[in-house]
C-alpha cells in the first residue's frame, strides 16, 4: 500500500513577506533621518528670515522709530534689556528717533483665529495712550477673506490710532471692541470686514487681551524704557 507523498511546505513566501518588511522599516528609518536631517538644515534658515522678517514689522508698526532697544519682562512686572532675541522671556521692543528720544513700543501678540492662531505685532504710542500700527506676522486665514486682516486698508487704517487710554490705576478705559463695517463711532472701535468677521474679532480679542495685560507694565516702567534711548543698530537687538 503506498502512501501519498507529502509536499514540502513552500518557505519562499514567508522569506518574501520578512524582506518586505526589513525593507520598509529600512525605507522608514532612513525617511525619518532625513526629515530630521533636513529639519536641523533648514532651522538656521527658517529662524533667520523670521527674525529678519520681525525686524522689519518692529519698524513698521513704530515709523517714526530710527533704532531699536530689546526688553523681557521680568515675573514681577519690570523691563529689562537683553541681546538675547532667542529668549522665551515675553519681550518688548522700545523704538527710538534719531535723538533718543522714545517714540512707541512694539508688543507681540497671538490667538487663536478662524482656521489656525494668529500672531501679531503692534505699535503702541504711551503719550497718545494709542495703538499707531499693527502687522501679522503669521496666520493660515481663508485666503481672500480671513487673509484681508494683513493686506486690507481700510482694516489696517484702524489702527492708525486706535484709543487704548489707561486709568491711573492700570486699567484700559475703553476696551478695544469690533463693530460692523461703517458703524465705528468711538476712537477704541474696531470695524470688521465685511465676509471676514471672524477674523476680524479675532485681531480684536487678541489686541484686547494683550492691552489689559501688557500696557500697565509699559507705563510702570516708562521711565526706564526712556532713559535707555541711546544709538542703537535698526538690525540689531
Amino acid at each position: 500500500m503506498s502512501s501519498t507523498p507529502q509536499m514540502p511546505i513552500p518557505q519562499e513566501k514567508e522569506v518574501t513577506s520578512t524582506r518586505m518588511i526589513l525593507t520598509m522599516a529600512a525605507i522608514g528609518l532612513l525617511a525619518g533621518f532625513l526629515i530630521v536631517f533636513t529639519y536641523r538644515t533648514t532651522l538656521p534658515i527658517i529662524e533667520k528670515n523670521r527674525q529678519e522678517y520681525l525686524e522689519r514689522a518692529i519698524f513698521e508698526v513704530l515709523p517714526d522709530a530710527t533704532t531699536k532697544k530689546v526688553f523681557i519682562v521680568t515675573p514681577d512686572g519690570k523691563l529689562e534689556p537683553t541681546t538675547d532675541i532667542h529668549t522665551k522671556a515675553p519681550k518688548v521692543y522700545a523704538g527710538y528717533n534719531a535723538e533718543g528720544k522714545l517714540v512707541g513700543i512694539a508688543l507681540e501678540a497671538r490667538g487663536q483665529g478662524f482656521q489656525d492662531v494668529i500672531s501679531l505685532i503692534y505699535g503702541y504710542d504711551p503719550y497718545k495712550q494709542a495703538i499707531i500700527g499693527m502687522k501679522v506676522l503669521e496666520s493660515k486665514e481663508t485666503p481672500g477673506l480671513g487673509s484681508k486682516i494683513e493686506t486690507d486698508p481700510e482694516f489696517l487704517a484702524n489702527f492708525k490710532a486706535l484709543d487704548v487710554t489707561i486709568t491711573p490705576e492700570g486699567k484700559i478705559v475703553h476696551p478695544i471692541e469690533l463693530v460692523k463695517k461703517g458703524k465705528k463711532t468711538h476712537d477704541w472701535q474696531i470695524e470688521a470686514i465685511t465676509g471676514a468677521t471672524i477674523s476680524s474679532r479675532a485681531v480684536t480679542n487678541i489686541l484686547r487681551k494683550s492691552t489689559e495685560k501688557a500696557l500697565p507694565i509699559i507705563l510702570k516702567n516708562l521711565e526706564v524704557l526712556e532713559n535707555s534711548g541711546t544709538a542703537t543698530s535698526k538690525t540689531t537687538g
